[in-house]
């Protein structure tokens, strides 16, 4: 009886979400590299949370990269800005949202393993300290920011007052 009870309660504590389902949704989300050729891209999005407690985006995967990573942007010592990883991960406040944008926090896709094309989809996991893992496909935009300062050094700058797509989350 105390193993029937044992396992009952486990099975119930599995099936309970440790955070309210549905508290986290991302929108606005694409993905981009500098050039056909190039080895890197990021994608970009804004995460929302309705809940009442603050998450955090904790990790990323793809299998459209070698390595994919949390990224943000920093002033180095000499001035010029430099993309570092961020293993800690990024807050999304408690009614609030997060927005991964060029020239700041971002996901980094690395050693790509196939050029990013126009109009592709790209599948991401990403990795919530409380809300777990949340998969969304992510549409290329390759024309997104075409001659900003950044973008002529193949660089992924970041773009002001841009009309974004959405991505479809599932949960």
């Amino acid at each position: 009886m105390f193993l029937k009870t044992l396992l009952t309660a486990a099975a119930v504590a599995v099936a309970m979400p440790a955070f309210a389902e549905g508290t986290i949704t991302v929108t606005e989300a694409y993905a981009r590299a500098g050039s056909p050729m190039s080895k890197a891209g990021a994608a970009f999005m804004v995460i929302s949370n309705s809940g009442a407690e603050d998450d955090r985006l904790i990790d990323a995967s793809s299998e459209i990269a070698v390595k994919t990573e949390l990224h943000t942007h920093i002033a180095g010592a000499d001035g010029v800005m430099q993309m570092v990883h961020v293993p800690e991960g990024f807050v999304i406040p408690a009614n609030g949202s997060h927005e991964l944008a060029r020239g700041g926090d971002h996901v980094m896709f690395m050693g790509l393993k196939q050029p990013m094309q126009q109009d592709d989809v790209v599948t991401v996991t990403l990795v919530f300290e409380k809300a777990g893992e949340m998969v969304i496909e992510v549409p290329v935009d390759l024309t997104r920011g075409q001659g900003t300062m950044m973008d002529q050094g193949g660089g992924m700058g970041h773009m002001h007052g841009a009309q974004m797509n959405g991505a479809a989350a599932t949960n």
